[in-house]
Formats: C-alpha cells, sequence, structure tokens
C-alpha cells in the first residue's frame, strides 16, 4: 500500500508523518505542493506545520496548490485523506471539511499532550479505535480554535461528524470541544492533535499515573491500511 505525504513550503512534520506511515507496514510516496500528480496512491496524509509560513490565514495559500487541486478531486472520489493540524486547516480552507480554524483563545501557543475522545469509528481513519475510547495525542498549535455558525455545528452534532473530541481541557476555545472532524463519507479526516507524533513506545511519558503519548496514534494508520486492504 502506497501512502503519499505532502510537503509544502513550511511544512515541518512530513518526515515524522512518512515515519508513522512506515512504522504501520505502508510505502511512503513523497507529494510536492507543486506537482498535481499524486502518483496512485492509496491515501494521502497532509502533515503539520506552516505552509506557506502561514501567510493570509492558515491554510489558506496550500489550499490553492496543484496537489492540493488533485487532492480535493480525489478526495471527493473516495481517496482517503488525512489532515493534521496545519493540514486539517488547509482541509477547512479547500472546503473538504466545514468551518474555521482560528487563534488560539488564550492567544498563546500550546504544546501539550492532550486527551481526546474518538467520537466516530466509521472513518477509513479511525476504524481501529473503540467508540468513545480516550486516547492520549501530542498538540502543538497556536490557530486551532474551530468556529462555525450555528447551523453548522447542529449538522455536524447531528449527523455524526465529529470525529473528535477534547476531553478534561479544550486548549484553543474550540467551539463544542472538536478537536476534529470526518467528512459524510468518511474517507476524509481533519484533527488538530498530531498522531504522527504518538506511533512509538518510549517517546513521550507513558508511566502509570501520567498523561501517555505512546502508541495511541498508531491506529490512525493502521485504520486506513485496513481500510484501503478491504475495500
Amino acid at each position: 500500500m502506497k501512502i503519499g505525504v505532502v510537503t509544502f513550503p513550511g511544512t515541518l512534520d512530513d518526515r515524522d508523518a512518512a515515519r508513522a506511515v512506515r512504522i504501520a507496514g505502508a510505502e511512503v510516496v513523497p507529494l510536492w505542493h507543486a506537482d498535481a500528480n499524486l502518483h496512485k496512491v492509496d491515501a494521502v496524509v497532509l502533515p503539520g506545520g506552516f505552509s506557506y509560513g502561514d501567510y493570509l490565514r492558515c491554510g489558506a495559500i496550500a489550499a490553492q496548490a496543484p496537489v492540493t487541486q488533485a487532492i480535493v478531486k480525489a478526495a471527493e472520489g473516495g481517496l482517503p485523506v488525512l489532515g493534521i493540524c496545519n493540514g486539517f486547516q488547509v482541509l477547512v480552507e479547500s472546503h473538504l471539511l466545514p468551518g474555521g480554524l482560528i487563534r488560539n483563545e488564550n492567544q498563546h501557543f500550546i504544546c501539550r499532550d492532550q486527551k481526546l475522545r474518538v467520537e466516530n469509528v466509521d472513518t477509513a481513519w479511525t476504524n481501529q479505535f473503540e467508540l468513545n475510547q480516550e486516547i492520549i495525542i501530542p498538540l502543538k498549535n497556536g490557530e486551532g480554535g474551530y468556529i462555525a455558525d450555528a447551523e453548522t455545528l447542529k449538522r455536524l452534532e447531528g449527523e455524526g461528524l465529529v470525529a473528535f473530541r477534547y476531553v478534561d481541557v479544550n486548549p484553543n476555545g474550540s467551539m463544542n470541544d472538536i478537536a476534529g472532524l470526518r467528512n459524510e463519507r468518511g474517507n476524509v479526516v481533519g484533527l488538530m492533535p498530531h498522531p504522527e507524533h504518538a506511533v512509538e513506545a518510549g517517546f513521550g511519558p507513558d508511566k502509570a499515573g501520567t498523561m501517555r503519548s505512546g502508541i495511541d496514534g498508531l491506529k490512525f494508520f493502521e485504520s486506513v491500511l485496513k481500510q484501503v486492504v478491504n475495500a
């Protein structure tokens, strides 16, 4: 199985995402922002960072890149796409997911191990989790506050399109504690925390009585492998 990992100018976590893909057992295909050829990949990861320096709005310029336009078209045809942090911002700016992401409520960059609740397991990227499972995923963002109008929020909640929700602490003021979303088809998922930073035991606190950032993120990548194999 081949999973494309996109690099924009300013991307920081493409190598981490590629490592997570390899640990899960798939082949990594690097995708350059200026190249509209997806090289017949089976899925795509839009990793975190500061694409194009976060000018205009986070993800706004990246949403117009040739590779993103190709991803949008492929996603509309069912290609699994995961947007992580800045990648989530790109998905929103590309209108593959609704709403918007703004400056954190406290106006500060946040870096912490974050507890999440899995709200939906019927997607290409969450099918290996259990519904309502609580996981720990590292979070690092400055513009992670999810916003949407009342009608959109009602639709997200009513149609079960919230994929992840913050637990115990809402770190950035996101409406309804939303940490991640899915699209109606379930092939596109975006979230602010970084699952690619939680794929190897021993990295981050994983002792009893402390928050754990061990391998909870690995199931994202194992999920898409199972989805594609069983498709």
